[in-house]
């Protein structure tokens, strides 16, 4: 637990980071702002259609008394929109790390300056950053998808869906946004996933705490800039370990 919590202070750490650099930090609210509205008309359509959408799905529940088929519809919808939820957080990581690339690698390098950092490689560009969000949307509608089994369960679905949903979410999150400043060090894909496992709690505490902020309405805008910056110190504080590991 206590690293857990650790990895949830050091994106409040991020948030932090508003006042060395104001500028770069308010330039990343820009692509968020962009991609949170297209969302947002999505998830609205979504709650709108949501009523026709199960009564169409459980066709077979028509014959039911009212009672039954309101908790089976009912239970159908809370899965299926939590998952839109899931899909939704992930993809909007990844379109908004993609089309802010240039604002949000001003920040990381700002946050890796600011910590005694000298300059770094980082050949990470436009289409390693494409091919990035492409795998995390994939993973994240697979999350999704497990989301909403775990949902159609009786009684407790909903409760076990979310939390599930938010852990398997913050994950994915924690794992994109690190990307930049392991593979800034010359990390690749296996070296990476290593630093992560060696310090779990951390990185889903981080991942967590992003992904519950990312709920709040606006919070996703409010949240990205920060959550890059906290990314950057995370990952530096998973080398520093592996460094200290005898």
């Amino acid at each position: 637990m206590r690293e857990f919590i650790r990895g949830a202070g050091l994106l409040f750490r991020g948030f932090a980071h508003w006042r060395r650099r104001p500028g770069a930090m308010a330039l990343g609210l820009i692509p968020a702002a962009i991609v949170a509205v297209l969302f947002a008309a999505g998830l609205v359509a979504l709650g709108l259609l949501l009523p026709g959408l199960t009564s169409s799905l459980t066709p077979f529940a028509d014959g039911w008394s009212p009672v039954w088929a309101t908790i089976i519809r009912v239970t159908l919808g809370t899965a299926v929109f939590g998952a839109a939820l899931a899909i939704g957080a992930v993809s909007f990581t990844a379109l908004t790390l993609l089309i802010g690339e240039p604002f949000y690698d001003r920040i990381w390098r700002s946050v890796e300056a600011a910590e005694g950092e000298g300059p770094l490689e980082a050949d990470y560009g436009f289409w390693r950053a494409a091919r990035d969000s492409l795998t995390l949307i994939a993973r994240g509608i697979l999350i999704a998808l497990i989301a909403v089994l775990i949902g159609l369960v009786p009684v407790v679905g909903s409760i076990l869906s979310g939390a599930v949903g938010v852990t398997l979410t913050g994950w994915l999150l924690a794992d994109e946004l690190t990307s930049r400043a392991l593979t800034a060090r010359g990390l690749l894909g296996p070296q990476r996933r290593a630093a992560r496992r060696g310090q779990r709690a951390r990185v889903l505490g981080f991942g967590v705490a992003t992904q519950l902020c990312f709920l709040v309405p606006l919070g996703a805008v409010a949240t990205m800039p920060a959550a890059v910056a906290g990314s950057t110190l995370l990952a530096r504080s998973l080398l520093a370990e592996a460094a200290d590991a005898p």
